[in-house]
């Protein structure tokens, strides 16, 4: 009985976890079918999913017409890159040195970070407008780039693996002669992988689709980063959604190939967070 109790939720979930891809991706599949559509056949309402009508001429359009498109496509990658790097090492070493080191005020930057978690990102953009403007970085690549380089969450998430990880391959390495520099990145970086790689596809993610920080510092159109540049594909009397699918499907590349190749580490890191306090 109890295996026929276990059998049959397992099904229910299964079915509900079925139901629920076909509804996410049902959208994509839209999106991607009107990419191939012509605007006047998006805008007739039919909701057909094979086009009526395919061609090419949206991603011709886009790539070869659009003489900026390529340029915002650039500006994506070089910011998101650059941010996913450098948040990689500094939370890292922030994270480490919250679980290992010892310092004057430990507690006070620890308790710190654990505040500025609940301070919403929209509370700072006036500030971090300002500070920008006072620095001459508006509409430049270091003003996306340096207020994004750390973020509190991901040097919380890191102190949690840290804390957790065994101390007796540090003692190990003590004993050969390694500093602290070098059992960090020696010993502890290289097996921090699915922590680095979950940590890598939620930054990467959140920076590739950002839309209210380019919004607010980038005024140039050379300089619009992808989801500001299809917004200029929508105008006050006619939007055209045949370009801004088009130019989604190639938005969407990037992050795919990025959960693609992090997947593995992505998966064992589930679990990295918890643990000890």
């Amino acid at each position: 009985m109890k295996i026929y109790n276990f059998l049959t939720w397992k099904t229910l979930l299964y079915i509900l976890l079925t139901l629920y891809a076909i509804i996410t991706l049902i959208p994509f599949l839209w999106a991607l079918s009107a990419s191939f559509k012509p605007l006047s056949e998006i805008v007739s309402g039919e909701p057909n999913f094979v086009p009526k009508n395919f061609t090419l001429d949206n991603y011709k359009q886009i790539f070869f017409q659009e003489p900026l498109f390529l340029r915002w496509v650039f500006n994506s990658v070089v910011i998101a890159i650059s941010v996913t790097v450098l948040n990689l090492l500094f939370n890292s070493m922030a994270g480490y040195a919250l679980a290992r080191l010892n310092f004057t005020g430990k507690r006070f930057w620890f308790f710190l970070i654990l505040t500025v978690l609940a301070v919403p990102a929209q509370i700072t953009l006036i500030p971090t407008f300002l500070i920008l403007k006072a620095l001459g970085w508006l509409n430049s690549y270091q003003g996306m780039i340096v207020p994004s380089m750390v973020n509190a969450t991901f040097i919380f998430m890191m102190r949690q693996f840290f804390v957790n990880f065994p101390k007796e391959l540090e003692e190990a390495a003590q004993l050969d002669g390694l500093k602290t520099w070098g059992i960090f990145q020696h010993i502890v970086l290289p097996l921090a992988k699915p922590a680095l790689a979950a940590q890598a596809v939620f930054v990467f993610m959140g920076n590739w689709n950002n839309f209210l920080l380019p919004l607010v510092i980038l005024f140039d159109p050379e300089m619009f980063t992808l989801p500001l540049g299809l917004n200029t594909f929508k105008g006050q009397f006619i939007s055209y959604w045949n370009y801004i699918m088009a130019a989604s499907m190639v938005f969407t590349l990037p992050a795919l190939a990025i959960y693609a190749f992090f997947n593995r580490y992505f998966i064992e890191s589930v679990t990295f967070t918890g643990g000890k306090g």
